[in-house]
């Protein structure tokens, strides 16, 4: 699935990474605990989180993921959209909360990890 149809698919507002919209995700992973995150060994997953600290992105970095879904309608501060862009990491926000952009993306076809 590409970001852009996670975008259309959740409503979900592109805070970074621009010029990956076209890129496609694999699978999707939810949770707020970033050492549930580091346990991953996948390729293109989108992280739905959330968490909004420095700390998500550089667990992103750790475990090469490039696509973030922040939930609940959360802002990310100034310094974690630099850290994402420096790092060319999709930053997308949604009001929904992460129960409801797991079940629209599942529903839409989108595979779990596990």
């Amino acid at each position: 699935m590409k970001i852009s149809q996670i975008i259309q698919i959740t409503e979900a507002k592109l805070i970074s990474g621009e010029a990956f919209i076209g890129n496609e995700v694999d699978k999707a992973f939810a949770s707020d605990l970033m050492s549930d995150v580091l346990t991953l060994d996948t390729d293109n997953i989108l992280l739905i989180t959330g968490l909004i600290n420095l700390q998500t992105i550089r667990t992103a970095e750790m475990a090469e993921i490039k696509n973030i879904l922040i939930v609940r309608n959360k802002k990310p501060s100034e310094e974690m959209i630099a850290l994402a862009k420096k790092e060319n990491i999709v930053l997308l926000v949604s009001e929904k909360s992460m129960f409801h952009i797991c079940g629209l993306l599942f529903k839409a076809k989108l595979k779990p990890v596990y």
